[in-house]
This record gives structure tokens, sequence and C-alpha cells, in this order.
């Protein structure tokens, strides 16, 4: 098999992985970086990051290090870490300053000064924005054409990572397929980068590559996961059919005074939160679950039409026109709206800047866990946890960690015979089985979630499991994916069923109360079962 060594290997390509190809390039002036990913450059949950990303600047006198941290704090449930929250609020001025300085196109006013928005839960205007409302296509639009333009980094689209190589509890690559062929890059740093979870729900804002793939390595090579339960439902995706279905409607048109409404026009998120419209979105998406089921219809109704048509052009551009092209006139007609599978706040358990519990290897954005989203993310928090890690293991790397060449051991030689090794041909339709799975995850691990709904969710994934026989090689990137998603889907269920309480965005019928103390759920494959450590 063919292998190359590499001074660092990056698998993903939103803002986590692009931002820490420029950083690490910078940290490691004369090495060679390769990035991997399954679609093309960019393409990533991040991209579709409308609202915006926090940044907590000096130049922002109404705003403090402090009232980020009690928001943050407020809305993670009691699982968020108090120094994890304080590190990356402090370093966010810095490192919003340094995407400024790389180019990145935050708005400004007449006089070129940043402008703020508001989000819910947030006490203060900090968010920034790109163009309105498309935040993460902007900056990811300048990160793209730094990375491509860096001689340093050697990129591979349309290839899917399937395993991490380990040897003596320390990484030493990965094994690459790009649908035909398999190859090895070697590294003694590799970058889980690869997004969160959301095709495994029926229901998401989430592109197609969003399959947990991240977690899975993560997983099958020994790394300690953390709250595997804590799934953030959007709770307003555009409620229409065809290929706009859960385009996500940013909680900022709230931040601007858009209300939630039945078909009467009736506001209603007073009977579920004193601050109404901008409630924790774990509030927001279950009372639009309970109205849904009230009125038997699959939707409740966003009215944006009380926000000033010249603010609605400026502010939400992107939104108006993907309205506009379903009838939807936003400053006269209501917007159809449900929640969706959206972020996801587990993930494998890392520190600030990224490192995780197997030498060499790091998880940054929303695959890790590093103690800021707790059990609830703050709105936009998400896009400034990526470049803050990104930033910070950068750092590390460079004070920490020699560029060495890996050798391909005997030990390393024997793990990837199993490559070679012809497999039955059976064809598997993985667009029904991907379509099973997401089913049984939104109707039985959803929003609200029971002993009963949890039970028989887990007895269909084993279901699934048993009809799909591919144990390690498969034959399609395809294949890979529904794989991964297996995987992922039983830690999720696992997790779900020993929270026995109600927490954030994990609420359970049966157990509706929330615990005096939170503990976090640590998941690590150990002897092929499932096993909780503390």
């Amino acid at each position: 098999m063919v292998h190359e060594n590499y001074s660092a290997i990056i698998i993903g390509s939103g803002l986590a992985g692009l931002y820490s190809a420029i950083k690490l390039s910078q940290a490691m002036p004369n090495g060679k970086i390769l990035m991997v990913t399954k679609c093309d450059l960019g393409e990533s949950n991040s991209r579709y990051a409308q609202g915006g990303i926090v940044g907590v600047l000096k130049e922002n006198t109404a705003d403090s290090v402090a009232s980020h941290v009690s928001d943050t704090l407020n809305a993670g449930a009691g699982l968020s870490d108090f120094n994890v929250v304080k590190y990356i609020s402090e370093k966010s001025n810095d490192v919003i300053h340094d995407l400024i300085d790389l180019g990145v196109p935050f708005d400004r006013d007449e006089n070129g000064e940043l402008l703020f928005t508001l989000e819910g839960a947030h006490s203060v205007r900090r968010i920034l924005h790109c163009n309105g409302d498309a935040t993460g296509r902007g900056i990811e639009k300048r990160l793209s054409e730094l990375v491509a333009q860096n001689e340093q980094v050697v990129l591979k689209e349309n290839t899917i990572a399937v395993e991490i190589l380990k040897e003596n509890d320390a990484c030493k690559g990965v094994v690459l397929f790009d649908g035909t062929n398999y190859s090895v890059a070697l590294s003694s740093v590799v970058v889980l980068a690869t997004g969160g979870i959301g095709q495994l729900y029926k229901n998401t804002t989430n592109p197609q590559c969003a399959t947990g793939d991240g977690f899975a390595l993560a997983y099958n090579v020994g790394a300690i996961l953390q709250d595997m339960e804590f799934v953030q439902f959007h709770p307003t995706a555009l409620a229409v059919q065809g290929e706009d279905a859960n385009h996500l409607i940013s909680e900022s048109v709230r931040g601007e005074g858009a209300i939630l409404v039945d078909e009467k026009g009736n506001p209603f998120m007073h009977k579920y939160h004193e601050l109404k419209d901008l409630a924790p979105r774990d509030v927001v998406a279950r009372a639009n679950f309970e109205e849904m089921k009230l009125s038997g219809k699959d939707y409740v109704y966003l009215n944006a039409t009380v926000i000033p048509k010249e603010v609605q052009e400026k502010r939400f551009p992107s939104i108006s026109a993907m309205c506009l092209k379903n009838n939807i006139d936003m400053t006269k007609d209501f917007i159809p709206v449900h929640p969706a599978a959206h972020y996801f706040m587990g993930g494998v358990k890392v520190n600030y800047d990224g490192r995780t519990s197997i030498k060499g290897l790091f998880a940054l954005g929303e695959v890790s866990s590093t103690g800021l989203q707790g059990a609830n993310r703050l709105a936009s928090n998400s896009l400034l946890e990526c470049v803050v890690s990104a930033y910070s293991m950068a750092e590390f790397v460079q004070k920490n960690i020699d560029d060495e060449l890996i050798e391909m051991s005997e030990e390393l030689k024997k793990s990837l015979k199993k490559y070679s090794q012809e497999l039955g041909f059976i064809e598997y339709d993985t667009d029904v089985l991907k379509s099973e799975l997401q089913s049984l995850m939104w109707d039985g691990v959803g929003i609200i979630r029971s002993e009963i709904s949890l039970k028989e969710a887990q007895s269909r994934l084993n279901d699934l499991k048993a009809q799909f026989l591919r144990n390690e090689k498969c034959l399609s990137i395809q294949e890979y994916e529904f794989k991964n998603m297996l995987t992922v889907a039983q830690l999720i269920i696992t997790s779900v069923l020993q929270r026995k309480e109600s927490r954030g965005a994990h609420y359970r019928e049966d157990f509706p109360l929330t615990k005096e103390i939170a503990e976090h759920n640590c998941i690590i494959k150990e002897q092929g079962e499932l096993s909780f450590v503390r």
C-alpha cells in the first residue's frame, strides 16, 4: 500500500480544518501538511452557519469576558468548564483580529466600525457577521482561498479517512480511501476536524457530509468520548418540501425582533420561558415541538414581518432569497418552521487546545468536547471554539512536537492487511439504510426521549447492524459513512440511556428533573465493549 510522510494531517475542511492548516503552516514553516476532505474544499457545517461568530472585543465597550462567560455557563446547564470558557472568551479578541488580518470581511457600518448583533441567551450584542446572514460562508471563502494558495498544504478531496493508526499509544497516521484505492498517510500529528452528526437524523440543517466520521475514528482507536447524549435541535428550520427542506432560519432573525406564532398569529413563547423568543435553543425547540403536537401540524410559524424591510434586506439577504424561492415573502408572510438536528455538544474529550487522550491525536470544532458548550451550546460560540482551539493547537504543536519521520513498522503493516483482502460482493442500498437509521433516531432519540422510545430505537438499530455485514473493510465511501453512522448512533443511544435526568438539550420525559450535581458521561472502547469512565 502506498504511504507517505507528512508533518501534520488534517481531516476535514471546515473552519477548524482550514484555520488549522493556516496556523500549522505558520508554526511549521518547513513542514508539509495534508488536508483530507470527503467533499470539496470548504464544504462543511461551518459554511452554513448564518448568524455569526462570538467576539468579545476590546472595542465593544458594552461587552466583557465576565458577561460572555456568565452567558455561556448559563446556557451550558452545569456541564461547561469555567476555565475553558474563560480561556476561549479571553482569546477571542486575538483570534478575531487575526481573522481580520487574514482578510475575513466582517460587516461594518458606514464609519468602518464592526457591527455586532444579538442572539438568544446573549446579554449584549457581541456576534460578528459577514454578508448579513452568510457568516460561515464568508469566513470559509477567505480561508479556503488562503489554503489553496499555500504551497505547504497538500489537498486530497473526495477522500475519506477510514482508520487512525496507533502504535505504543501514540498516533502514527491514517488510512485513506478515495472510492477506488487505499493509501496511508503517516504523521505524529493528526487533527480531526470532521464536524458533526446531523445526518443521523431525518430532519437536519447539516449538509450531506455530516455523518459522524470523526467520532467513529476516535472511538475505534481508543480515545475517550464525552457527553454523547447532547444533540442540539435548532428550533427554526424551513418547513418546506424539496431541496430547501430544513434550510436554517438563523436565530439572529429572532434577535432582530421576529416572534414565533401559531397559525392564527398568536405568540406562544411567553408560556414557556421569561425570555420568550430569545430563550435558550433547547427551550424554544421543545416549545415548537409541543405547539406542533397541539395543532397537529408539522410546523409553527416565524413572524418576521415585524422587522423593517430595510433591516431584512441588509441583515438577511440569503434567508430572504431562500424564502422567496419557496413563495414566502418575509416582509408579508409568516415563515413555516420546525426543529431540526443542528449541532452536537458532545464529542471527543479534549483540552482547550484539542489534545485527546491519544498522544498526537487532536480534535477540533464540533467533533470535539472541550467543555465550552456544556449541555446546550450558546448561539455562535461554535465558530469561536473552532478558531480558538485551532490557534492554541498550533501553538502546542510548535512548542512540543517534533516533525519526525514515521517508519512503517511490522505492526503497522500487519494492521493494514485487511485492506488487501477480497470482500464477498453484497450490494447494499446505503440510501435506504441511512433513511431507516435517520427515522429511528428522529423517532426515538430526538427532542423528547424516554426509556420506551430509546429501547425501541436500540432494537431497530440492532436490526440494521445485523443487515449490514461490514465489520472493517467496506466497498465504497457511502458504506464507510453508514458504518460510522451505526457506531455513532449506538454511542448516542447508550449515553442517553445512561443519563437519567433532563439537562440542557437532553430531555427525558420519564426523568424531567435536573440532578443537583452535574456529571459528564465519558465512554471508551475497551475489549470491544462500551465502558463508562469518570
